[in-house]
């Protein structure tokens, strides 16, 4: 369990860094602003859904762990 939670704690910091990398490259503003993502806003009320951006976020990292972890 320790050896989970340590490998969860990397690939945050590693998704941290990642997006800090993004966003001085400028790539950042376009990650949950995609065409297809919901957004309704109502007087002083907001709502906002990144449906295509997560299911980008799903195919990559589905690829990526396929990759990593195929027998």
């Amino acid at each position: 369990m320790a050896k989970i939670l340590i490998i969860l704690g990397v690939l945050c910091i590693l998704a941290g860094l990642v997006w800090l990398l993004l966003d001085q490259v400028g790539w950042s503003r376009f990650i949950g602003h995609l065409p297809g993502d919901l957004n309704w806003t109502r007087g002083n009320i907001s709502f906002h859904f990144p449906v295509v951006t997560c299911i980008i976020i799903s195919i990559v990292l589905t690829v990526i762990l396929n990759l990593f972890f195929r027998r």
